[in-house]
């Protein structure tokens, strides 16, 4: 389908536009890393929180979330909303913890907590590690569907989306630093929300489809539509609910939902201008990424199913598209080429911000990497700051370059999504508990990367052998937690502990409190030493955490009921969304006003 004039003027339009707010704070941006890297650490909560959401607002989620409904209906979904529990636990037990630190970077936050040889190298190699190899996997992936969408709605080849698309995320990024990408991420997420919800209405009312209500009484639809999985089924019940909300969430490091924050959610943190500022803003993010997206793009899928049924029905409506990219997250795009002129170019510009949105980050963020935790730490400390800046630009075309030639090889979102939790299973438990609990040590984070990226590598290159079939995902996602905990727990209890002047300097920079550190408060106190008590963020944490979790599944789920039709129960769970949150504030603001007052003494 080709683009009418109108479409182009609406998608240049936005391109010019995000270049001028790139370019309109590169001055302030080129002035120090930390402007670069973290804003001045001055920014507020609703810009750090939208931009977080901005960046999950990316082309390969919708295309995700279509592949999770066309195989596995609404209730796949629970795959990734299942870690919303982990959002909330970050939001309301780690961001305070985060901000306090101070550090540049969470890559940093080794040679804060632990010692030696071991933590510097873990900082240098998790530097690469993350800020390279994992960082350019998921621009791959993102750039993936942006690929299969230039393809399918615009006619392009693959190379021509990388560079257009790619190369202006670059030049902005280039140029404005973590301020212009915070900047245009608000406009951005606009757009694509505003983009997202009109593609929503427009699939629902094509002829084919004969809007709502007719769609939901389609015989495919229906049996898609229910928001848990069928539970006679143990294998399906079991590796999209059960396993998610019992295991994956706090054992697997998935980007953006890091068990106890990370990347660029600690870098959003991190750039915050106070600790409530860091709370509120991962606040925001989790409501507005589980509650307030999925149901635009889960409509669109259900649409495609009317539309095109399988994957020979793409193949024939599509037959320019390479056969190894047709999978069922190609109908999404697929149903977005019925727009009409105008609409169009509304809804790929939207597609674009919420591509560009994600990779500006990324780039940002895996560049924070490379200057702060290996070019500064390793290579020349002795740097300025503006050749560190230039060596953070240098960076971020390097990395957009790597991510462009590996997405020319993927073939599914889900794929790489995969690929991801296998490689990252295990270490959660651990990112969660490093805060509280003296016995973890860079021993314990060196063993849990390296055994995890093992197992992965073993399922992905041949343990049918050795269990006589291949495992199915969620399987192989179980032996991997049960190994690599294992081992790092090992690791933990026999490994080189971490010297005591390094634990007491935590302490008092995070003060983190709970019974984890009551060994480190004794040998203080006996040396004449006492560390200030911890702030008691724990109980009053974990309740607002929970009380989270309620308000925003409530919500999501309202909002599914009420497109269902069923109105009853939909002001039911919007009720108990709405307590939940009032609950929330409560506890909230008595805790912040205890910790502030607490913190002022200390000061």
């Amino acid at each position: 389908m080709k683009l009418q004039l109108i479409d182009w003027l609406v998608v240049i339009g936005y391109l010019i536009g995000s270049l001028i707010l790139g370019l309109a704070v590169s001055r302030r941006a080129g002035s120090s890393t930390s402007e670069f890297f973290l804003s001045g650490r001055s920014m507020p909560w609703w810009l750090l929180g939208i931009s977080m959401v901005a960046t999950t607002f990316s082309t390969d989620t919708p295309n995700l979330v279509t592949d999770i409904v066309r195989t596995g209906g609404v209730a796949g979904n629970w795959i990734w909303w299942a870690f919303l529990l982990t959002g909330m636990v970050t939001t309301f037990v780690y961001a305070r913890l985060w901000r306090r630190s101070g550090v540049d970077t969470d890559v940093g936050f080794y040679e804060l907590r632990y010692s030696g040889k071991a933590a510097r190298f873990l900082r240098g190699f998790r530097a690469i590690y993350l800020g390279a190899f994992f960082n350019v996997m998921i621009m791959a992936s993102v750039s993936l569907a942006a690929i299969k969408i230039g393809g399918v709605m615009i006619g392009v080849s693959p190379l021509t989306t990388i560079l257009v698309a790619g190369g202006i995320t670059v030049f902005y990024s280039f140029f404005g630093g973590l301020t212009g990408v915070l900047v245009t991420d608000f406009a951005q997420f606009v757009i694509a929300m505003v983009g997202s919800v009109l593609a929503a209405i427009w699939a629902v009312n094509r002829p084919e489809v004969g809007g709502l209500s007719h769609l939901l009484r389609h015989p495919e639809i229906v049996k898609r539509m229910e928001f848990l999985p069928d539970f006679s089924n143990g294998e399906i019940a079991f590796a999209i609910f059960v396993i998610p909300l019992a295991v994956q969430w706090w054992s697997v490091w998935y980007p953006g939902s890091e068990p106890g924050g990370g990347g660029y959610v600690a870098q959003r943190m991190l750039a915050a201008k106070s600790e409530g500022h860091a709370q509120g803003a991962t606040l925001l993010f989790n409501a507005a990424h589980y509650a307030l997206r999925p149901w635009p793009w889960i409509l669109v899928a259900f649409a495609s199913l009317v539309v095109f049924p399988d994957l020979e029905s793409l193949r024939v409506a599509f037959p320019d598209v390479a056969a190894h990219v047709v999978r069922d997250d190609l109908a999404y795009s697929a149903m977005l080429t019925f727009l009409p002129a105008g609409l169009m170019g509304l809804v790929v510009a939207s597609l674009a911000a919420a591509y560009m949105s994600t990779i500006s980050t990324h780039l940002n963020w895996g560049a924070s990497y490379l200057v702060h935790d290996f070019y500064r730490r390793f290579v020349k400390p002795e740097a300025s700051e503006k050749e560190l800046v230039r060596v953070g630009r240098l960076s971020t075309v390097l990395l957009m370059a790597a991510a462009g030639a590996l997405s020319l090889l993927l073939e599914n979102a889900l794929q790489v999504f995969q690929i991801l939790l296998q490689i990252g299973a295990g270490t959660g438990l651990l990112f969660l508990l490093r805060w509280f609990w003296w016995r973890v040590n860079a021993a314990s984070e060196l063993v849990a990367m390296a055994v995890s990226f093992l197992v992965a590598v073993w399922f992905q290159l041949g343990h049918e052998r050795f269990f006589g079939a291949p495992l199915p995902a969620w399987k192989q996602m179980m032996v991997g937690v049960a190994i690599t905990t294992v081992a790092w727990l090992a690791a933990a209890w026999w490994g080189p502990r971490t010297d005591e002047a390094t634990l007491r300097r935590f302490c008092h920079a995070t003060r983190p409190g709970g019974p984890g550190w009551e060994r480190v408060r004794s040998a203080a106190a006996a040396a004449g030493e006492p560390l200030p008590s911890g702030l008691g963020e724990l109980p009053s944490g974990l309740a607002c955490a929970a009380l989270g979790c309620v308000a925003v599944y409530s919500a999501l789920f309202a909002t599914g009921l009420a497109i269902y039709g069923r109105t009853t129960a939909a002001l039911g769970l919007a009720a108990l969304s709405l307590a939940s949150a009032w609950a929330i504030r409560t506890i909230w603001s008595r805790s912040s006003t205890r910790i502030e007052r607490a913190l002022g003494e200390a000061r």
